[in-house]
Formats: C-alpha cells, structure tokens, sequence
C-alpha cells in the first residue's frame, strides 16, 4: 500500500511547483446525467397486504390467549 504522500518527484504527469497538467486527473464527476431509458413499474404495492395483518394479529392473539392461559393457572 502507497502512503498518500508520495514523493512529488516521482509522481507522474506532474510539473514544478506541485501542479499537474491539464488532462492529466480525472474529472470530479461523472458526465452522465439520467438514464438511457425508462425503468419498469414496481411489481409489488407500496403497502401492506391484508395477509401479512391477519397473520401478524392472529399471532398477536395466540401469544396473548397463552400468556393469560399462563398467569391463570399459576394463580390457581
């Protein structure tokens, strides 16, 4: 691994007094603005499905009907 300061003699392209020549870097960005084409629609809704909150609240359910089921019978 190179350290970031190498020697300015050695770096290549580079003129007296620090500088390098024009054409010498890379530009800062890049030089391409949007896309070539369209991209396609999503395949799935932007919200939730009424499948997934179904299953969610019937396992909401089934924990608390055991948690109570629980507590119940180490209070009898």
């Amino acid at each position: 691994m190179t350290s970031p300061d190498s020697n300015p003699r050695r770096v290549p392209g580079g003129r007296p007094g620090g500088g390098v020549s024009p054409g010498e870097t890379p530009p800062g960005e890049g030089g391409t603005y949007g896309i070539s084409h369209p991209e396609p629609p999503e395949l799935r809704s932007k919200g939730w499905g009424p499948i997934p909150i179904v299953v969610i609240m019937v396992v909401t359910a089934l924990v608390a009907i055991g948690l109570i089921g629980r507590a119940v019978s180490l209070m009898v």
